[in-house]
């Protein structure tokens, strides 16, 4: 299998406790943030930011309904970042699909 993922900075939550497993079937390895570090979290942490803009912190996400998620996950896969020439992640998204269609890379 070859080892398309590097390494994956998780959370330590518990929705993490079969990371053996992951390292297993993934072929990869998993490091844990250090607790009260985020700077080692700074992609989660970046888009709990982005998320925060529509729904605050002190709102209980289990009241967002699916039809408010799905706005805002488009509003974000189409939002433009500046690090990325301001194209967003839908065009990354959209060129590798391409990539794979046409060359048949999985």
């Amino acid at each position: 299998m070859k080892k398309w993922l590097k390494a994956s900075p998780f959370d330590n939550g518990t929705e993490f406790n079969y990371h053996h497993a992951i390292e297993y079937y993934l072929n990869t390895t998993v490091y844990f943030a250090e607790p009260y570090k985020s700077w080692q979290r700074g992609t989660n942490e970046n888009t709990n930011g982005l998320i925060r803009q529509f729904i605050p912190k002190s709102a209980a996400i289990s009241l967002v309904d699916d039809k408010q998620i799905k706005k805002i996950q488009y509003l974000l896969n189409t939002r433009p970042r500046k690090r990325h020439k301001f194209k967003s992640p839908a065009d990354f998204y959209s060129k590798e699909l391409r990539r794979i269609a046409l060359h048949g890379v999985i």
